[in-house]
């Protein structure tokens, strides 16, 4: 029933928790995994053992907290009517006692007009009758501001005509400068457009580890005319968003704003990428947020900085290789870190005009042609004697990594990986989708079945051990080279099964071939991923930026679905085959307690027999 509430009613129904009573009677059942492994090679997993009580208790919590628990329980509500106030605690997640006494009756006087009509008692006339009243009673009233009128107001640009629409396409135009400007149009009131530089950590060297991911941090400063708060209030006047990306590879600074606003959040932009306003004051100030981020760490970032540590050691010279340098600033480094440094970076390897592309999604081709001339047409590339780095091929290694660290859940990460073809390589798409065959995710899905719960690592992990709490596939790519592979997480003592059952599954691919079923459902999920991304204007932005400046050219939804479907099953094995025969693989573990992660030499030694 829609109620309105008043002040103290809201206050009342927040403070009103329905207390979840559950009799805890623990179900044991027995696990049997006599059954032998289907790689023989491979060691058989640990017997399995019930770790749930024996005690029968009591307990009682709040509907908010999740416990485990092996039998549903039994709900019991109240209404607010008959709820004593005495009852109520200041604090809502309170776990009450359970030696108190039982719950006192209701102590208030309840109205004679009954006002939340728990007894339903009145009749759909008086409920009109009162809503009447409160209309009267209640105007609401809105400003002027608010009126609806017939005609849009000026500054907002009328829709194009259906017969002046076309098919959106991808069109790309070469400035004198060698800046490529890529656009495509969405026909709707708002544009996301940006810059996007070949501009990564790789190119970072000893003495600046770590200035791409401050860049990233100090992308919108301020500029020489505006510090940051004055930057921000103007783009939010104008209906605008900025967001700022850095990888190994690429740098990326977005723009999300009214359509009619283009021309002035562009020249923002311009004095964001040229004129920052980066002083020692600012770097100080990111260096301390540096600190504190890596104090909250993620421990899932942490191994995937040990995948590219790992699997791109250092060579025979023992220098480290680009693609396995940290990416996020170690604190060991920072102190090496200021603005002239960051300036010299950025000159060296930001802003040479042959690596940028100026992309828009949602906006005329010819207007963003027009913008990123007058704001970018004057760059000139730097001169090799200038110091700027150049891009070197990394080459897989293999190798361990195992850092022990205390995370908040208790759980360890667990991840191995083998080497596939990089962006231009024919093995992209196969890789694609065998990492949404395998898919995965984590034990608890609120979505439920239609977010990968079919998929091999829910139907074969997730849902076949009770330790494991997560297991999911991964992929990772860069110009020349590649990673895939599989990750979970489970407590420490049962790290050693999870690598053992990671290993299987990497294992079985490339013994068996995959199901048909299996199969379809993957290209077809990854199809509907693609197409589903592609709709958000932000996504459309960046694929455009990035392939641009990846391939010299943008593929077309037509032809990715395509390749997707050539993606056969006889391909997938040899894939897999070829990505683990003769490689060292790379195994990182991350968490509280790694002593159960077996030895890398005993990993090698389970996929040496293919």
């Amino acid at each position: 029933m829609m109620r309105l509430f008043t002040n103290s009613n809201k206050k009342l129904y927040k403070k009103t928790i329905d207390l979840l009573v559950v009799n805890t009677k623990p179900v044991i059942q027995k696990k049997n995994n006599s059954s032998s492994s289907i790689i023989a090679q491979l060691p058989l997993l640990s017997s399995q053992h019930n770790d749930g009580a024996t005690s029968n208790h009591r307990r009682y919590f709040s509907s908010y907290e999740y416990p485990n628990r092996t039998e549903a329980p039994i709900i019991t509500r109240s209404l607010a009517s008959k709820l004593d106030l005495d009852l109520l605690d200041d604090k809502e997640n309170t776990i009450v006692n359970p030696q108190s006494p039982p719950p006192k009756k209701a102590s208030f006087t309840q109205t004679s007009e009954d006002p939340f009509d728990d007894s339903n008692s009145l009749s759909w006339n008086k409920r009109q009758q009162i809503l009447s009243r409160q209309h009267v009673d209640i105007p609401t009233i809105l400003p002027p501001s608010f009126a609806i009128h017939t005609q849009p107001p000026s500054h907002i640009p009328p829709n194009l005509p259906r017969a002046a629409m076309t098919t959106p396409e991808t069109l790309i135009t070469h400035l004198d400068n060698g800046i490529r400007v890529a656009s495509q149009e969405t026909y709707g009131q708002v544009t996301t457009f940006g810059l996007i530089s070949n501009c990564g950590s790789r190119l970072e060297t000893s003495n600046n580890t770590g200035v791409n991911y401050l860049m990233e941090l100090l992308a919108y400063c301020g500029t020489s005319s505006l510090d940051s708060r004055d930057f921000q209030t103007t783009l939010n006047q104008l209906g605008g968003v900025c967001f700022a990306g850095s990888s190994r590879d690429q740098f990326v600074y977005c723009v999300d704003v009214l359509r009619p606003n283009v021309s002035q959040a562009m020249t923002l932009l311009k004095d964001a990428v040229l004129e920052p306003r980066l002083t020692d004051d600012a770097v100080q100030e990111m260096k301390r947020v540096i600190e504190f981020q890596w104090m909250d760490i993620v421990p899932e970032l942490l191994l995937g900085e040990g995948l590219q540590i790992a699997g791109y050691g250092p060579l025979s010279d023992g220098v480290p290789q680009q693609l396995g340098k940290s990416h996020f600033c170690p604190l060991e480094k920072l102190p090496q870190l200021n603005a002239e440094v960051m300036q010299q970076f950025r000159k060296d390897n930001l802003l040479n005009p042959h690596n940028l592309v100026i992309a828009a999604a949602g906006m005329q081709h010819e207007d963003i042609v027009m913008l990123a001339q007058e704001h970018f047409g004057h760059l000139e590339a730097p001169s090799p004697a200038d110091g700027g780095q150049v891009i070197v091929p990394s080459v897989y290694t293999g190798g361990s990594h195992r850092q022990m660290l205390p995370t908040q859940d208790g759980f360890t990460r667990v991840a191995i990986a083998f080497p596939t073809g990089g962006w231009h390589s024919d093995d992209l798409v196969p890789s694609c989708v065998l990492q949404t065959l395998l898919g995965g995710g984590s034990s608890f899905s609120a979505g439920g079945p239609g977010k990968g719960m079919y998929s091999r690592l829910y139907r074969q992990v997730l849902n076949r051990y009770y330790w494991a709490e997560s297991c999911e596939a991964f992929t990772s790519f860069h110009n020349e080279t590649g990673l895939m592979g599989i990750s979970g997480s489970t407590m420490g003592q049962k790290a050693g099964d999870m690598t053992r059952v990671i290993a299987e599954n990497i294992l079985r691919l490339a013994i068996d071939e995959v199901e048909d079923e299996e199969l379809d459902r993957a290209r077809n999920m990854l199809k509907n991923n693609v197409l589903t991304q592609l709709e958000s204007r932000l996504v459309l932005f960046e694929d455009i930026g990035r392939q641009i400046l990846t391939y010299g050219k943008r593929e077309g939804t037509k032809e990715m679905c395509a390749k997707i479907d050539n993606v056969d099953k006889k391909g997938l094995k040899e894939l897999v085959r070829k990505s683990v025969q003769g490689r060292k693989p790379t195994l990182v573990t991350v968490g509280d307690d790694v002593s159960h992660v077996p030895a890398l030499e005993e990993v090698e030694r389970w996929f040496a027999s293919l």
